[in-house]
């Protein structure tokens, strides 16, 4: 292909370590993160810290405070929009799809889900009178007036006030407002949302240009291909899958620079402000859903790194740990961190830090100073192995 780039790995994962803001230069601050991440993953897993809080932590350091998130959510310069945080200003890239979804001849999102939730349609209405008197309103005071039952194989069967409101917030008719703790505040999604809406096909090219930008380099589609970062529940069974993300999801054309990548199979994309940069790495913990190994695929194809989340695992059957978290050491994964934060005692319990391949004193030393700042942004005390 005229104007294909041939990348070694290493170049390759150092655009991605890049891209994701986990080298040297850290960035200013928590809009930061999420503007060029595209968005945190809301999942409240906390053996360590919530995920979306633990992703600021490796790209922050310890000055990054939680109540920046909380803050930011409450008066909504960010927005949670199926499972993932992103910033409000983005929302208009998603209004012109949200519409298609609710439209009879949609060729988004399942059609299962559109067939219930037309089967349900005086429970649709519900829930929006509900809300437009009530709203902001919690899952727990919405009542389930279902006349069809949602059915799965196990996941989400008979969830079904749960369904909808994924659903509805899918259609674009309602949105989370807030959060009470751990809960979701639901309102209707023009006292939420801005009314700006951007045409469904230029919103699908800036879109794929931002993830592109926030991977640095990304296995190019050509087939239909739901983005990962739209995942939710497990592969199995992932109840309505209506989240946001077409149906149709290839690579527009002109997005991005064709690459190949030496000893890798496929075709990639890269982003071209990423060529011809300088690299300065560092060390760095990193969350077990942090983007930059979520696709572990792409993990093992770039960073030939070896590494599940276990914390689904009966406890004889891990490796690494309950919920170890992959180090970084510039553009290398090295090996994982079990650790938990044991509230209770009130320290970071550090039960093994396994090495891939033995650690220099150098690397061992700035692994420990991770762990230690770490403890530090917990407002723990550390408990290491003897």
């Amino acid at each position: 292909m005229s104007g294909e780039l041939t990348l070694s790995r290493a170049q390759a994962r150092r655009i991605a370590v890049r891209a994701q803001l986990l080298d040297a230069h850290r960035p200013a601050d928590l809009f930061d993160v999420v503007s060029q991440l595209g968005f945190l993953q809301y999942d409240q897993t906390a053996a360590v810290a919530p995920n979306a809080d633990l992703v600021a932590w490796s790209r922050l350091g310890s000055s990054y405070r939680s109540s920046e998130l909380t803050e930011g959510l409450a008066d909504r310069t960010y927005v949670e929009l199926s499972g993932m945080i992103r910033p409000m200003d983005d929302i208009p890239l998603f209004r012109a799809e949200m519409a298609a979804h609710s439209a009879r001849d949609s060729q988004f999102g399942s059609p299962r889900a559109h067939h219930w939730v037309d089967a349900n349609d005086r429970f649709r209405q519900n829930v929006l009178a509900l809300l437009d008197v009530d709203g902001p309103l919690p899952q727990s005071d919405i009542p389930d007036t279902s006349q069809v039952p949602w059915g799965s194989s196990g996941w989400n069967n008979n969830r079904n006030v749960g369904t909808m409101l994924e659903c509805l917030v899918v259609r674009g008719e309602i949105a989370v407002a807030d959060h009470d703790g751990r809960e979701r505040m639901y309102d209707l999604a023009h006292r939420v949302y801005p009314s700006e809406v951007v045409p469904l096909e230029t919103a699908l090219r800036l879109r794929a240009e931002r993830r592109l930008r926030a991977t640095g380099i990304t296995r190019q589609r050509t087939t239909t291909r739901r983005d990962p970062a739209t995942r939710g529940a497990p592969a199995t069974d992932r109840g309505p899958a209506t989240s946001p993300g077409p149906a149709t999801d290839r690579d527009p054309a002109g997005v991005g620079v064709p690459a190949r990548i030496e000893g890798v199979r496929g075709r990639w994309l890269v982003d071209p402000d990423q060529l011809d940069r300088a690299f300065e790495g560092r060390t760095a913990l990193i969350s077990p859903l942090d983007r930059l190994i979520f696709d572990r695929k792409r993990m093992a194809d770039l960073f030939e790194f070896d590494y599940n989340l276990e914390m689904y695992k009966p406890p004889a059957q891990r490796r690494w740990g309950y919920f170890a978290l992959p180090i970084l050491e510039n553009d290398r994964l090295i090996g994982k961190l079990d650790a938990t934060a044991d509230r209770k005692r009130g320290v970071l319990r550090v039960d093994a830090i396994h090495e891939d391949a033995p650690f220099s004193r150098s690397t061992s030393a700035a692994v420990h100073r991770e762990i230690q700042d770490l403890a530090r942004w917990l407002h723990l005390g550390l408990d290491l192995p003897a």
